[in-house]
């Protein structure tokens, strides 16, 4: 069945280079079967077998949440308090998370990723990514990439997040590679923190090559705290993504701007834990391909928004509004390695939102503001205000 999205106020397109965003008036498109199938001036639309009326909305593409911790129990306002008072941001604190989500049920845990989506809908998400990382045993960590499967295939398996309490790195590994991983089978990527005060280089190549030995699909967490040579592993193991990329050099942005590897950037880390915002600049203008992530979590980025970390963005990070949005929509998609995802274009999947503003620089114009007035995800109607 054909369905024309007809009557937009302003349509958000783009190009494949990073800030490539333009807007068309007059124009409509035409999905089938949840895939984009036309795109053109409204006066030359196919005929259709249905209409969505769009009532002089702005429309643009879904949203990619390439970066997500949504399987959890428990939060920690009182670290967010602390650091706001001056304390330093410690990886350690998510040992109170996992104690919170092994005590869990899993219903309690899926009623909470439930109310998460629900909120990534409601902010223009149409896709987005699931890591797990607070169970840290095996019977946690493989019940939160089954549960995180429940919601979305781009489940990553986080079982490198630090060390638990109860062993020493050595050990832990162990378990993560000979026990975990071999039974990670809900997961489609491997992940692992790569940093001060997680896992150093060495252990986290080891644990990358293990899930890839076993069909997962590489990414990281990397120079947020510090740099040990996190983006050098991630371009050498044609990782998709290296997150969060805080504390960068020349060399990483060269060695970034030759490979295949997105930067993707979490600025609702930096506003939470009082860190410096990297700036999307130098590696945007070194050629650096970067996306944008909300890395919803109960201790460095409890937001589930996307417009908030557009707004962040080019306050904090030196985006223009065209590069942050391409960054939350096309970037993701590369994240995630999604070719089919990020745009309004014909073979495209028909992930579109309207907006209630005239034009997408609304969504930083207008910081904390709900412009979100419908989601959709492969033409179906997923949030509506």
């Amino acid at each position: 069945m054909k369905t024309l999205v007809s009557n937009i106020g302003s349509l958000t397109r783009s190009g494949s280079k990073q800030g490539e965003v333009w807007t068309e008036k007059d124009s409509a498109f035409v999905f089938e079967e949840g895939v984009i199938t036309w795109v053109g001036p409204s006066q030359e639309a196919p005929a259709a077998d249905q209409q969505i009326d769009a009532q002089g909305m702005t429309c643009i593409p879904g949203f990619i949440d390439s970066h997500a911790h949504l399987v959890f129990a428990g939060t920690r306002e009182q670290d967010f308090a602390g650091r706001m008072s001056g304390a330093d941001y410690q990886p350690a604190g998510i040992h109170s998370t996992v104690g919170a989500t092994r005590e869990a049920t899993d219903d309690e845990l899926r009623e909470n990723v439930q109310k998460l989506v629900s909120e990534l809908q409601r902010s223009g998400i149409t896709e987005f990514e699931i890591k797990s990382g607070y169970g840290l045993d095996v019977e946690n960590e493989i019940r939160s990439i089954e549960i995180a499967a429940e919601f979305t295939s781009q489940v990553t398996f986080l079982g490198a997040h630090v060390t638990p309490k109860d062993s020493s790195p050595e050990l832990y590994l162990k378990s993560v590679i000979e026990e975990m991983i071999p039974r990670a089978k809900a997961a489609k990527w491997i992940d692992v923190f790569c940093d001060q005060g997680a896992f150093n280089l060495e252990q986290s190549r080891e644990v990358l090559l293990a899930g890839m030995e076993h069909g997962l699909k590489p990414r990281l967490h990397g120079n947020q705290i510090a740099n040990i040579g996190a983006v050098e592993l991630a371009c050498e193991v044609d990782a998709a993504s290296i997150d969060h990329c805080t504390y960068l050099d020349e060399s990483d942005i060269q060695a970034l701007a030759s490979s295949n590897t997105v930067a993707t950037l979490l600025p609702g880390v930096e506003f939470s834990t009082n860190s410096p915002y990297p700036d999307a600049s130098k590696l945007i203008e070194a050629g650096v391909k970067v996306a944008l992530a909300t890395d919803c979590n109960p201790g460095t980025s409890f937001t589930s928004s996307m417009p908030f970390c557009i707004a962040l963005a080019v306050r904090e990070m030196n985006f223009t509004v065209e590069q942050a949005l391409w960054a939350a929509t096309r970037g993701g998609a590369m994240a995630l390695r999604e070719e089919r995802l990020g745009a309004i274009e014909v073979g495209k999947r028909a992930d579109f939102v309207f907006l209630d503003a005239p034009n997408y620089i609304h969504l930083a114009y207008r910081p904390g503001v709900d412009l979100i007035s419908k989601t959709f995800r492969a033409g179906e109607l997923i949030y509506e205000r």
